[in-house]
């Protein structure tokens, strides 16, 4: 009998589907050593992040700081205080320097531009792996 592999859900936010699609590349389709597969949901919108997080069922959610119209920053705070039970979020932000503006943010983890695939990864691992808990390794 086959076994099936784990699947890990992320829902990855931004208006520039380029932003979307290097993230996408930097982290990969595996999650873990375990082969547990990563089922990507990508959002375009703000009204589309709430919906799917109010659906639940979302194990990370990674949030563009820089998107128009409704920036990471923004969305990842009114979910941290709507959402019982908020999934993590990891948030891209402008620069390095905008960290504490992601810890304004109630965001778990911060990874700056230019993204660097290495460290994107390790910081997804990690949150899936449950390594970070509230901020922790803001």
């Amino acid at each position: 009998m086959a076994t099936v592999a784990p699947v890990r859900t992320i829902l990855l936010y931004s208006d520039d589907s380029s932003v979307r699609e290097t993230v996408r590349g930097a982290v990969g389709s595996v999650a873990d050593s375990a082969g547990t597969v990563i089922e990507w949901l990508d959002v375009a919108t703000h009204a589309e992040v709430v919906r799917r997080a109010d659906l639940g069922g979302i194990d990370l959610m990674i949030l563009d700081g820089e998107a128009d119209k409704a920036g990471g920053m923004g969305v990842c705070r009114q979910l941290k205080n709507e959402i019982f039970e908020c999934p993590p979020v990891l948030l891209l932000t402008g620069r390095p320097q905008d960290a504490w503006l992601a810890s304004w943010s109630l965001a778990d983890v911060a990874v700056p531009r230019p993204i660097d695939p290495i460290e994107l990864q390790r910081a997804v691992r990690r949150v899936l792996a449950g390594e970070v808990v509230a901020g922790a390794a803001l």
